[in-house]
């Protein structure tokens, strides 16, 4: 029966094929606990039951039962139907989000976090992004100790890669092109541009390198950017070992099937912390079933591994944010108190704050006409694209380019290369008032909406209308600070409301970190310039901060989950600047809310010692799969084992997260009223008495919190609580944006463990 039924299916795969020539990769989760004795290997039984040996790019066995082929639309719908495939979606393309931040985290010399954690000395973080540069100070390997034990990685070796690229710092690195040379083929081997790229876990584009140094780079004296950010780099958990997997690629970003490979080999590596700065783009977020990032990262979660990723760059605008999974630590980003100012001069003599991190040569005060190609209606000359500007409109003058559509810095090329001697980078409306420096390769300053308005209005109002630039360098100390970064993905959460995403938000404007050799400060071919370091804003850059300082809370505290390093960042977060006022928001200078910074900015100094957790198990994550009405066979997808619903779940929002969020349906009428069941655990004293602090979140809306008391000993650890949540629908219905945001907090006179509470009216996703 079995044999006539294998006939039968390769005879439709011919067919298929016949009919459909067209190849894509495609992703099959295969329900492996039924693989028949008689084969020796899963891609033995893969390549004899469902494909051709040729076709099947890679298997997965760790994170992820299955494999990636290239097949044909026909052949995969074929294949999904066999009663053992579990899934079957197509590869995508994702892309990545792209000194003094440790400091400003709340880490000190020798005390607090980073002297009891050693500085997160044998814990190994493992980075999924494009590679690194070895060479680097920040991966020296000085006074470090041996490779630990438990290391069962590899160092790969390839295009300008070696064995001797791999020390005691780097202790692994590999490299995953297999989806991306399916995906893109043709050009040099296999899809890899060897013009611009390296085959090989050596970083041709500088986001990995970044992004590793960032959260593990050593102690690199006198580093600066072209003299920028002058001073001592160093990452948040520099004795960290770091692992390192390519999964990225120059120019043509990061496939899924990369990916999930990524994440079962660190998990057989031995990885204990895993930073992805990468995700979807638009805001759009897939089902948690068919996004490899929430799979792989659930298989590693599982096994006791912290896995966090960025939250995207595609605010202000609401539910924007990405990589929702629960079991995911999801990091937005803010500022820091440390600025690069630049001011435009107008011919009336009026001053507009900007920024810039320009090194070349300066205007020197000297007045230039100013011109905005923009005012003619013509959308590619006011973006300043590609051979959009006519040189007798531009040369010997400053040019107002619109930001989006290109690179910021690639405006200001387009510029030069007209014979513009200056740029103005005019942010739009949908970036508000958010900036970020940029090395331009020109004279350019970048300007708020709001400011760029008014340089435009002078340029079309005055006669003769003229302008400068000027910069000022590095300025520390720069108040107020945390400001939620405007590009910060925002909530709520798109999938699944109930769980309140971003987790808390972290450094991610104007950081430096090191820096690949292959490619200039911006990135651009045309870029000569070579730098050590370099600064960068995205969430690309908040995620490795709170990877660094998982590692340096794993390190401190070796027997806690994911999930209680998680809460302690979490529940320990500030929600108040350098002036002890609410944070605000970048975008529009109004007060931010937990739909912009989650519980808050990442508090080191406090997380150490939180008082109190929130745990979750695999059994708590798979409840909240049957909530949200995922049958056995979805759940096996994301868990390689079946889940039974059949017993009575509790709803998403009871999942034992450390933040609330009450969603009310909008038909509802009169009294409403919700209850939240949450566990913490006692990691602090062990006698220690609690009591509940709440701050309700708007008139009309009251929470309570029942018992008010919590008391622990030696033999009580864990204590259980419900918060109850009763407004009516009056009160919601007027609120603007149908949100309001209030806090509960547990103190012992010690510890605050705050959890943020959201409160809307708006019908489940």
């Amino acid at each position: 029966m079995a044999a006539a039924y294998l006939l039968l299916l390769l005879l439709s795969f011919s067919l298929t094929i016949s009919a459909d020539q067209t190849v894509k990769t495609y992703i099959v989760r295969v329900d492996s606990q039924s693989i028949p004795s008689i084969f020796p290997s899963l891609y033995h039984w893969y390549s004899s039951e469902f494909v051709d040996p040729v076709q099947i790019l890679q298997t997965y066995d760790t994170v992820f039962h299955g494999f990636s082929a290239i097949l044909t639309p026909g052949h995969a719908s074929t294949i999904r139907k066999h009663p053992l495939v579990l899934a079957v979606f197509e590869d995508r393309r994702r892309q990545l989000h792209t000194t003094r931040s440790p400091q400003f985290l709340g880490l000190r010399i020798q005390r607090g976090l980073w002297s009891e954690s050693d500085y997160g000395a044998d814990v190994i973080i493992g980075i999924f992004d494009t590679g690194i540069w070895p060479e680097r100070r920040s991966f020296s390997d000085k006074n470090l100790g041996p490779v630990p034990r438990r290391w069962k990685g590899v160092c790969e070796v390839g295009d300008k890669f070696t064995a001797a690229n791999c020390n005691r710092k780097i202790i692994g690195a590999r490299f995953f092109s297999k989806g991306h040379e399916a995906a893109i083929p043709g050009i040099g081997l296999g899809g890899i541009n060897a013009t611009v790229e390296f085959h090989s876990p050596r970083d041709a584009d500088g986001h990995g390198t970044h992004t590793a140094s960032t959260a593990a780079g050593r102690y690199a004296f006198k580093a600066s950017m072209n003299g920028y950010a002058d001073g001592i780099a160093k990452g948040v958990a520099p004795k960290a070992r770091l692992a390192v997997y390519k999964v990225c690629w120059k120019d043509s970003g990061c496939f899924d099937s990369d990916i999930l490979a990524a994440f079962d080999s660190a998990v057989s590596d031995g990885v204990d912390v895993i930073s992805v700065s990468i995700g979807g783009s638009d805001g759009i977020s897939s089902p948690y079933y068919l996004d490899p990032i929430a799979i792989g990262s659930y298989g590693a979660s599982s096994r006791g591994i912290f896995v966090s990723s960025s939250a995207g760059n595609d605010g202000p605008s609401g539910i924007s944010v990405t990589n929702l999974a629960p079991w995911v630590t999801t990091v937005g980003a803010g500022t820091i108190d440390r600025n690069f100012p630049a001011d435009v001069v107008l011919g009336d003599g009026r001053k507009i704050s900007g920024v810039s991190l320009y090194s070349g040569q300066h205007l020197n005060d000297k007045m230039y006409p100013i011109v905005y190609p923009g005012k003619t209606g013509a959308l590619a000359s006011s973006l300043c694209m590609e051979n959009s500007l006519d040189p007798a409109q531009v040369k010997g003058k400053i040019v107002i380019c619109d930001r989006g559509s290109n690179p910021r810095v690639a405006k200001g090329l387009v510029v030069q290369k007209a014979g513009g001697v200056g740029m103005i980078l005019a942010n739009g409306a949908s970036n508000g008032e958010g900036l970020v420096g940029d090395a331009h390769l020109i004279a350019a300053c970048a300007v708020g909406a709001n400011e760029g308005d008014l340089i435009k209005s002078y340029v079309s109002s005055a006669k003769f209308p003229t302008g400068t630039i000027n910069f000022y360098g590095t300025v520390i100390g720069v108040k107020p600070a945390p400001v939620v970064a405007s590009f910060s993905g925002r909530g709520p959460n798109g999938l699944n409301p109930e769980i309140l995403k971003p987790d808390l938000i972290a450094p991610g404007v104007n950081i430096l970190a090191a820096w690949t050799d292959a490619v200039g400060p911006t990135g651009l071919d045309a870029d000569t310039r070579r730098t050590e370091f370099n600064i960068l804003s995205g969430t690309s850059m908040a995620c490795p901060h709170v990877s660094g300082a998982a590692a340096l809370l794993k390190s401190a505290h070796p027997g806690w989950s994911p999930a209680m390093i998680r809460s302690a960042m979490m529940t320990t977060a500030s929600v108040t600047d350098n002036e002890l006022q609410p944070m605000t928001d970048e975008a529009n200078g109004k007060a931010s809310t937990p739909y912009d910074f989650g519980a808050g900015n990442l508090n080191l100094e406090r997380a150490m010692d939180p008082g109190l957790v929130y745990d979750l198990t695999n059994e708590d994550y798979i409840s909240f799969l049957c909530s949200i009405g995922y049958g056995p066979k979805t759940i096996q997808v994301i868990t390689r084992s079946p889940a039974n619903c059949d017993m009575k779940r509790p709803g998403p929002q009871n999942l034992n997260y450390p933040s609330i969020a009450a969603l009310f349906p909008t038909s509802s009428y009169g009294v409403l009223s919700k209850t939240f069941i949450r566990t913490v655990t006692n990691v602090g004293s062990p006698n220690s008495v609690y009591r509940a602090r709440i701050e309700s979140p708007a008139k009309g809306v009251t929470v309570m919190v029942k018992p008010s008391t919590l008391v622990f000993s030696e033999s009580v650890k864990t204590q259980k609580f419900i918060v109850t949540i009763t407004t009516d629908s009056s009160s919601l219905s007027t609120v603007e944006e149908g949100a309001v945001f209030g806090s509960f907090s547990w103190s012992d006179g010690t510890h605050v463990v705050r959890s943020a509470v959201v409160v809307t009216q708006a019908d489940p996703m």
